[in-house]
């Protein structure tokens, strides 16, 4: 006897013995059972992400800002690395053996702690200190002491910023025969007709977009030093320099243009929207040479928007004058559909597309700290990823040659193995749950996820531009401090107007 009803794997019955009623019973209840434990598998995997969801959110609110491994993390991975290490360095050193000898930098020998010396090229300002008497002080003795000798110690100051004011005299020079006036012309300049000197113009842009001070803090700062400069005036005077620094950012674009595998990544800002008294979302577009490139360079574009045709115009060449040819290489980029557009084989022949793998790896990440089913599935992924990340970091150093052939060596084996795990886990995965989306994150993208491998220039992942795009977040939220400032001074103004009607 079956201990319930609904066990259909130890129920036994013979339908051949069973009268008709009892059979299409038997049948319905069957059915019954088998919608029910579907049902069931729904539910959990819905429980199930809906869990995750809440873990996620509570760390995104609480939990500290960073994707670094806890300690538990950590030590789980000590010991795989630990396996894998002397096998990679044994590869490692047999493939070494076979290319060619790369000159080798020696190394410094290590140095002890201890305080650096202060750049040669600042400014000194000598405090002479010597005794008031320099005769002997014994009495027996009263001659006159001989220096041996001094000691220095050197104390870092400033002197803050400063105002001053160039004054440019014009001297008018006139022949009285010929009624004639000789005067140099005006020297050109950021703003036309204004105050503010090419330095000023500079420092004020600078502490903008690279300090990531907004004007209303730039504002109270020179008021310190008995100089009114409105908001308004810094931002007309930081157009004023933008406009001026197109020559500069063509030729720039055109440097980063000039590499075959490039980085690309985009980040929202904040933009006020005049007469509205709030702000609308922009994005700003970063590009990045290789990092494996050794001529480094990055170049940022302010966009209305995140939609396809931004990067499309920013790759597609230029017209007369500058008869720039569209970019062709590899782009390396997240899974965005912004960039199909510019990605498209049928189009663009000559352009590859590469997954970063950081991204593909953040989602079981984010499973592997959720505490449910999944974390065990997530927990050997991320353990796989720390053993590609080990053998991908040995490859730092080398050629972009060299690279490729240690990668089809080292790391393919290691690729291949994981791409069969994961196909093997999906079997056995609900659809519709977190970890499924995870391995189809990484499969459905597995051609563009190891591009990598068969061109030593492509890098792994997207790192470098998340990097170099970071301190625009900074400057986001910096910004966003001031217009919820603004806007509560607003408030309190419109509260305080309400007082006054109603009185």
């Amino acid at each position: 006897m079956p201990s319930m009803l609904g066990d259909t794997a130890s129920l036994r019955i013979d339908m051949a013995q069973v009268p008709p009623e009892a059979a299409a019973l038997i049948t319905r209840l069957q059915q019954k059972v088998q919608a029910q434990a579907r049902e069931i598998a729904w539910r959990d995997a819905k429980i199930e992400k809906v869990n995750f969801e809440l873990a996620r959110l509570k760390r995104w609110k609480f939990g500290a800002k960073t994707e670094a491994m806890t300690a538990q993390q950590r030590a789980l991975f000590q010991d795989a690395l630990a396996e894998d290490e002397a096998s990679l360095q044994a590869q490692l050193a047999e493939l070494q053996r076979g290319l060619p000898e790369a000159p080798k930098t020696p190394k410094a020998p290590p140095r002890k702690p201890r305080r650096q010396a202060l750049p040669e090229h600042l400014e000194r300002v000598e405090h002479r200190h010597e005794p008031q008497d320099t005769t002997c002080p014994n009495l027996g003795c009263g001659r006159p002491m001989h220096r041996i000798g001094e000691d220095v110690s050197e104390k870092l100051d400033i002197v803050p910023a400063k105002f001053f004011v160039h004054r440019h005299i014009y001297g008018k020079w006139a022949c009285r025969c010929c009624q004639q006036i000789c005067q140099e012309p005006a020297e050109p300049d950021v703003v036309d007709g204004g105050i503010p000197a090419s330095g000023l113009v500079a420092h004020t842009l600078i502490s903008r977009f690279v300090d990531h001070r907004p004007y209303y803090r730039q504002e109270p700062i020179n008021a310190r030093s008995g100089v009114h400069t409105p908001r308004s005036t810094l931002a007309a005077w930081g157009g004023a320099g933008g406009a001026k620094l197109e020559p500069l950012y063509e030729a720039h674009r055109r440097f980063i243009l000039s590499c075959r595998v490039l980085h690309a990544d985009e980040t929202p800002v904040p933009l006020l929207d005049p007469g509205s008294g709030k702000t609308k979302k922009a994005y700003v577009w970063a590009w990045a040479r290789s990092h494996h490139d050794p001529h480094p360079g990055v170049i940022y574009e302010f966009c209305l928007g995140r939609g396809a045709q931004y990067p499309v115009a920013f790759l597609g060449g230029k017209p007369p004058p500058y008869l720039e040819p569209p970019w062709h290489g590899t782009l390396i980029t997240d899974q965005y559909a912004g960039y199909n557009a510019v990605l498209d084989a049928k189009v663009y022949p000559r352009r590859r597309s590469a997954v970063c793998a950081a991204h593909a790896r953040r989602y079981f990440e984010e499973l592997s700290r959720g505490g449910h089913s999944a974390s065990t599935v997530a927990t050997e992924a991320l353990q796989r990823w720390a053993r590609i990340y080990h053998a991908e970091g040995a490859l730092a150093e080398m050629g972009d040659a060299q690279r490729c052939q240690a990668r089809q060596q080292l790391t393919k084996p290691l690729w291949d193995e994981f791409e069969v795990w994961l196909k093997l886990q999906r079997t056995q995965i609900l659809d519709g749950s977190k970890i499924a989306a995870a391995i189809d994150y990484s499969l459905n993208a597995w051609k563009a996820l190891t591009l990598h491998l068969g061109d030593g220039a492509v890098a792994m992942d997207n790192n470098l531009i998340e990097r170099q795009i970071k301190p625009w977040k900074l400057g986001a939220n910096n910004a966003n401090c001031g217009l919820m400032r603004t806007r509560r001074r607003s408030s309190c103004a419109q509260r305080g107007v309400a007082r006054l009607a109603a009185m």
